[in-house]
């Protein structure tokens, strides 16, 4: 039989021999299959946590999981990493830098550049497909936020979600963060689910261990030697900061003397453990513009006893990752399984100091980023004590915290600095050590988060090939360090690295690395190079720039060949080019009318109706009833329109502060509900209800709903998931209405002082304020 470009000869390539009956032929079943007992593969990611915050590497919150791990396994105590999640992330499962895979961001952003495309290409395997392709069972939970947030809706053709990118299930977030107590868009396989109530005792990290446990037995059910890759990314510690309140009780106390004790403790602990050279400094606390720590001692009594409560959240966030991980190791053990899976536990970037100076109970106003934030903007709410870390509390905690959560290092999360990019790594695997190809203990070489999927490919007993499925694939960055692992005398596997986030900049080179903190809107020049000998300075305390101005120039040219190679470029600047968003997107500010029965609709879809604009929401009523009509929002910030006792009411959650308008009795029989937005100055919305064209009521003046709120989607006939309204919630839970409702109609109206378009021209403004 012979082949044409469009006819393929149905025996090509069959390992059999194929005659005119069976009895002249021979049978093949070609199929992928490990070779020998390949290994299981747990990656265990966790979320913007630092260096310092589990036992192998110096914290004081108990990870008696971790430590087992650890003493039998392998600490890369000089491993690195990207300085943001979803780089990081694609950096991870691809084994490639992630400008070249389209992740220079967090996958909230679209300004139109190779860079930014946030999309995985088909010529990029991720290490799932890798592994099915070689017979393994491939299962995703937790964080992806691999996918544009203008994607993760139930319309989208799903091409970036983790069942396209090579994952047999998942269940998970699709995005970036979300609460631990009421997730506000769960996805299982490729499916949005849709919930009213989360039971009360719900919690995700839970959750989502339950259901990776759920998967590894399930397969063992069906085939005992199948082996299985499993991507366990968790959403913890990543802010908003919530923990069960059993957890958090375990750390009552521990942090009242402050973050200055505890980064002397920490960083004490890390030098009798051998992390560092003899010699190392602790730096003083960071000093920087904006970035600032105070001496703890200078605050008042007040804020100790505010902030100490904000780190014994975070303190229970870890502690419930490492219980969770004794229960997926304590299955595996069950199983007989636990002696022959490679275990990986890291960080995909430093601690964090997005909870600024002050941290806060309100998560949502810190974290908006708007350059026209009136002076009234309140970042917090008053939260009672016993309120914080729990559901009706979006937690973040101050950046004094995420300094110590970084011991040894200087900064934070998004900075090329090593606070923002060196982080715990941990690699157990008890069949390798027996068979000599692990060496439990330390290694001080330099890794790369590039070199993990040809590290485990490797340890699978795999090639990366150089096709698949009729495509040359893209080369990878990464280098495997299985010869580090096993031999701790062996050098570091990767000598040389770009890094670059949001015009921060860093380059290693064997040993030195240069490295700038960007001021936004600053000109990118080699006036802004530091450089550091990392190998007897890792916490970069000695610039080295001035003595060495020839290395500078050598390296600086070395960052701007790679940032070419890799598509780094354009860099961000004060254009305000990173507000901008496809064009294509504008169809998303069309009127939308929702039935009943609708799933909630998601986040950024439901922002688009009503961001930084006006807006009508038009409510058509055959019967009158008690219930929602509609909501949108949680308990970060949100609205909702109900009808209680026989009266129509507003619930408008400004960050956590509870706002209720009541407009009136609504009579029985049929009604036209419209509620009103009027966007004023000063980022601010005032409601108007007109009931059967009659006014009935109208709002204060409140703050609107912008950045990430309202996190949660608009519902119709009930409040999903987290209330926008506790006491309402209190009362009547999910309060689903019990008359007739025909429709809900939003129509957005025209933008706001604060629009899209101001926004670019005062992120122009602000920047020009720098130079």
């Amino acid at each position: 039989m012979t082949s044409s470009a469009t006819r393929r000869d149905p025996y090509e390539g069959f390992p059999g021999r194929v005659g005119r009956t069976f009895a002249e032929s021979e049978p093949a079943w070609p199929a992928p299959a490990p070779t020998g007992k390949a290994p299981n593969i747990v990656v265990v990611l966790v979320d913007d946590m630092g260096y310092s915050d589990i036992g192998p590497f110096g914290s004081e919150i108990p990870t008696p999981v971790l430590d087992r791990l650890a003493d039998g396994g392998v600490r890369l105590t000089n491993y690195h990493t990207m300085p943001l999640c979803s780089p990081a992330r694609a950096a991870l499962l691809t084994g490639l830098n992630p400008h070249r895979v389209g992740y220079a961001m967090v996958a909230n952003s679209d300004p139109g550049f190779p860079g930014y495309g946030m999309q995985i290409a088909d010529d990029i395997p991720t290490l799932a497909e890798l592994l099915r392709d070689a017979g393994y069972a491939t299962y995703a939970v937790g964080k992806w936020h691999l996918v544009r947030d203008s994607a993760s809706n139930a319309a989208n053709d799903r091409a970036g979600w983790p069942l396209q990118k090579g994952f047999d299930q998942y269940y998970g977030v699709l995005e970036g963060l979300t609460s631990l107590f009421h997730p506000h868009q769960l996805v299982r396989d490729n499916s949005p689910l849709d919930i009213d109530e989360f039971p009360d005792d719900y919690y995700y990290t839970d959750d989502i261990t339950d259901q990776a446990i759920a998967m590894v037995k399930s397969l063992r059910a069906h085939d005992q030697d199948k082996p299985f890759f499993l991507y366990l990314a968790h959403n913890a510690v990543h802010g908003p900061l919530q923990a069960k309140a059993e957890d958090i009780d375990h750390h009552r106390g521990r942090y009242d003397d402050g973050w200055d004790a505890l980064r002397e403790r920490r960083f004490a602990a890390q030098k009798a453990a051998g992390l560092f050279p003899p010699g190392t400094e602790l730096p003083v606390r960071n000093s920087e513009a904006g970035l600032d720590v105070p001496a703890w001692e200078s605050l008042t009594e007040e804020q100790r006893r505010l902030y100490a409560r904000y780190m014994e959240v975070y303190a229970a966030l870890v502690d419930n990752i490492d219980q969770n991980l004794g229960r997926l190791t304590d299955t595996l053990d069950a199983l007989g399984e636990l002696d022959n899976t490679i275990i990986v536990f890291t960080s995909d970037n430093g601690g964090t100091g997005e909870g600024g100076a002050e941290g806060t109970r309100s998560y949502f106003s810190r974290f908006v980023h708007h350059p026209g934030l009136p002076d009234d903007w309140t970042p917090d709410v008053d939260r009672a004590p016993e309120l914080i870390g729990g559901p009706r509390s979006l937690v973040h905690y101050p950046r004094g915290w995420g300094m110590a959560s970084n011991t040894p290092f200087r900064l934070y999360k998004g900075h090329t600095y090593a606070g923002g990019v060196r982080v715990p790594f941990l690699l157990s695997w008890p069949d390798g050590a027996r068979e000599g190809r692990l060496a439990p203990g330390l290694r001080p070489q330099y890794q790369y988060v590039t070199d993990i999927a040809p590290t485990l490919l490797e340890l699978a007993g795999l090639r990366r090939p150089g096709t698949r499925r009729g495509r040359t694939l893209q080369e990878p960055d990464g280098t495997s360090f299985a010869p580090v692992l096993s031999d701790a005398a062996h050098d570091s596997t990767h000598h040389e690295q770009y890094c670059e986030m949001s015009g921060n900049r860093s380059h290693y080179r064997d040993g030195h690395k240069l490295v700038t903190l960007h001021r936004p809107g600053t000109p990118y020049d080699d006036s802004e190079w530091a450089l550091y000998d990392i190998r007897t300075d890792p916490t970069e305390i000695h610039d080295l720039a001035a003595e060495r101005p020839d290395l500078v120039k050598e390296l600086s040219a070395a960052w701007e060949e790679a940032a070419w190679r890799n598509g780094v470029f354009p860099l961000p600047d004060g254009s305000g080019a990173l507000a901008r968003r496809n064009p294509a997107e504008r169809r998303l500010a069309r009127p939308l009318t929702l039935l009943p029965g609708t799933p909630e609709l998601e986040r950024y879809r439901s922002s688009r109706l009503i961001s930084l604009r006006s807006f009508d929401i038009e409510v058509l009523l055959d019967e009158t009833g008690e219930g929602v009509l509609v909501s949108h929002g949680d308990q970060g910030g949100g609205y909702s329109l109900y009808v209680e006792d026989g009266r129509l009411r507003l619930a408008y959650n400004e960050y956590g502060v509870l706002h209720e308008t009541d407009a009136g009795l609504l009579a029985t029989g049929p009604h036209h509900v419209l509620l009103s937005a009027t966007a004023e100055e000063g980022l601010r919305w005032r409601f108007t209800l007109v009931v059967d064209g009659t006014e009935r009521a109208v709002s204060d003046s409140v703050h609107q709903l912008i950045g990430m709120a309202p996190f949660q989607g608009i519902s119709i006939g009930v409040d999903r998931k987290s209330p926008v309204s506790w006491p309402l919630y209190e009362r009547h839970r999910t309060f689903r209405f019990t008359g007739r409702l025909r429709s809900v109609t939003y129509r957005p109206g025209p933008p706001g002082p604060d629009s899209p378009e101001a926004v670019a021209t005062a992120l122009r403004e602000a920047a020009s304020a720098f130079e």
